[in-house]
């Protein structure tokens, strides 16, 4: 194959590119060259990949058709691998914060987080009778809690009750891998009695919470969307994000649906069924923490937990219509979540409101356990949001190329979003230029593929491949296929990209894009039982999701409308590495900007509010 070699780019160095709003660096669109795949072409590929004969042949073309070998392979990159995404702590003297002391336990930080929020957060029910469409919120439930309005026994009956309807005909959502109703039983129990003494730990008590299933919480196994990794794995207790959710009095209410080991952006599992989107079942929710957005679209709980190692936690969040958070690389202990990639995955939170996000990302953030990699600890600050005075002058860096780089309706949506935003608080847009994004989709890709691969390398010699979907099957083929030099590659672009994207830092606030390239799309019945391979729409989907993994950046998104079919769209928001606290500020100002306009999902339980 070496008569075949595809020429490889000559990357100049990162001090000589013009990132500036005439840069002469070209925009490169995603093209990729693979077709849609479920059903018996699924397993036809799968074949073709693991044979001898036209496997490695099958691999040179798919890596030189998709540009791998031009951008990554055979690329001349200068600079020094980097290996992990570290970024050193700097106070960034960030707007209407307060510092919290790092020793205050998660209940203790979880009841700061509550008063930095506004104090209509703390009304009565009765006190909401808006006409839109309203989720209701963790100050909901803690308010009614301890008016004696409703218990959390009541609540876990009602969520055992939605649970078990959603997983019949016609609906068939598939939210849940695992739940346990005894369990949840046992929980709101000791809930309701706190409260009964006058005595609840936070407002997260009696609180239903989902968590991912790539996430350890006992008693359940994790099994990261298969059917065989808590065999070889077991859940010996509760990941350190859920210990601490557990310390504030939350309820675990069971392990999320989720994509067979993050492979796709679709969510869709041909093991335990699609966790459907609730404001059209016929379409996927994302992926792949599906079933932690779907839980949280619907009703069933103010919040979730996810993990997302290439928009995982993002993307679902706006294909179903809710908040998605990704803290800073090192900012949520990693200590509990299954190894498939530790440098680009972390734990995110999924929640129907800002606040929510904000609340348990209080309980859930701190310290990290000793052995887990980070620089000196950074400082936690919360943000104001009860300040009367708005933040101000923000500047919000756009890439027209980028930015437009979506479907109609979603770029005149998050436009217009961006526009009602820069003009009710008079903040700036500001013109760039981010190059090579394309190309650090590939590195990512690669650096997420290897580390898959590695991880999970012992269990196939052991177990093969018969245990996968299809498409995890083929998913985790290609991850193989990535070799040594193309993974140091990957790392050196990397940290090109870490100086870039510190040379846009330096001319603005944060990164301000669409969420998705497109909203959410059918369910084909031929992937319900191998799964789907759908590289273009899943391309379209984690355009704009790639920084806030491969850099360790913190990301947000909040919904901002709807195209004609109803379908939720998102905004994102890419912060400076530990600016939490402003991307909160902002998704909160655009989340009061747009929450007049949500809609109520086709699929929606009422779990507080009825009667």
């Amino acid at each position: 194959m070496g008569l075949l070699r595809a020429a490889g780019v000559v990357y100049k160095p990162v001090e000589q590119l013009d990132l500036g709003p005439d840069s002469n660096e070209i925009y490169v669109e995603a093209d990729i060259k693979a077709p849609r795949m479920g059903g018996l072409l699924a397993k036809i590929f799968a074949w073709i990949l693991e044979s001898r004969i036209f496997g490695a042949l099958a691999f040179y073309i798919l890596k030189r058709l998709n540009r791998v070998h031009k951008f990554i392979s055979n690329a001349t990159v200068e600079e020094p691998p980097m290996f992990v995404p570290l970024h050193p702590y700097v106070d960034l003297d960030e707007q209407e914060v307060i510092e919290i002391d790092s020793d205050a336990s998660p209940a203790e930080r979880v009841q700061q987080a509550m008063n930095c929020l506004p104090l209509t957060s703390e009304n009565s029910l009765d006190a909401f009778k808006f006409s839109c469409f309203r989720r209701w919120t963790i100050a909901d439930y803690s308010r009614a809690y301890r008016n004696g309005e409703i218990t959390p026994l009541k609540i876990a009956e009602r969520f055992i009750d939605a649970v078990h309807e959603s997983s019949s005909r016609p609906l068939s959502i598939a939210f849940f891998i695992n739940y346990d109703a005894e369990d949840i039983l046992r929980q709101a129990t000791e809930s309701t009695l706190r409260y009964e003494r006058g005595a609840p730990i936070s407002a997260l008590d009696g609180v239903p919470i989902a968590v991912k299933d790539e996430i350890d919480c006992s008693p359940y196994p994790t099994t990261g969307g298969t059917k065989w990794l808590h065999k070889v794995r077991p859940c010996t207790g509760d990941a350190c994000c859920v210990a601490r959710l557990r310390s504030c009095g939350a309820i675990l209410v069971g392990k999320t649906n989720m994509h067979e080991l993050g492979a796709t952006p679709s969510g869709i599992n041909p093991h335990y069924g699609p966790p459907r989107n609730p404001y059209d079942p016929s379409r996927i929710s994302g992926g792949s923490s599906s079933g932690s957005a779907a839980v949280v679209c619907a009703g069933l709980c103010p919040a979730a937990l996810g993990v997302d190692g290439g928009g995982s936690v993002r993307m679902p969040a706006s294909l179903s219509g809710v908040v998605g958070f990704k803290p800073t690389f090192g900012r949520i202990p990693h200590s509990g979540v299954l190894p498939l990639n530790w440098t680009v995955g972390m734990v995110g939170v999924l929640a129907g409101t800002l606040e929510d996000a904000f609340i348990v990302y209080a309980a859930i953030s701190g310290h990290l356990p000793s052995h887990e990699p980070t620089t000196l600890p950074p400082k936690i600050h919360f943000p104001l949001l009860n300040s009367t005075n708005p933040i101000s002058n923000i500047k919000l860096a756009i890439y027209g190329e980028w930015f437009n780089d979506c479907n109609e309706e979603i770029r005149l949506c998050c436009s217009n979003a961006v526009q009602l935003l820069c003009e009710r608080y008079n903040w700036k847009t500001v013109e760039v230029t981010i190059p090579e994004l394309e190309v650090m989709r590939l590195a990512h890709y690669v650096t997420i593929g290897s580390e898959c691969s590695t991880a999970l390398s012992s269990h196939l010699e052991n177990l093969g491949r018969s245990e996968f979907g299809w498409d995890a099957r083929v998913v985790v083929d290609i991850y193989g296929a990535f070799n040594s030099n193309e993974y140091i590659k990957a790392q050196k672009l990397r940290y090109r990209h870490m100086q870039i994207h510190n040379k846009i830092f330096a001319k603005a606030d944060v990164i301000v894009t669409p969420t998705t390239g497109m909203t959410a799309y059918s369910i084909s019945k031929n992937a319900l039982k191998t799964g789907e391979l759908d590289y273009v729409n899943g391309g379209t989907i984690i355009r704009y999701q790639i920084a806030g993994n491969f850099l360790g950046l913190p990301a947000i998104t909040v919904p901002v409308g709807y195209d004609k079919a109803g379908l939720p769209i998102g905004l994102q928001f890419i912060g400076k590495p530990w600016s939490e606290p402003t991307l909160m500020h902002l998704a909160f100002a655009m989340q009061a900007l747009c929450i007049t306009d949500y809609r109520k999902p086709k699929v929606f339980y009422d779990i507080l509010g009825k009667k």
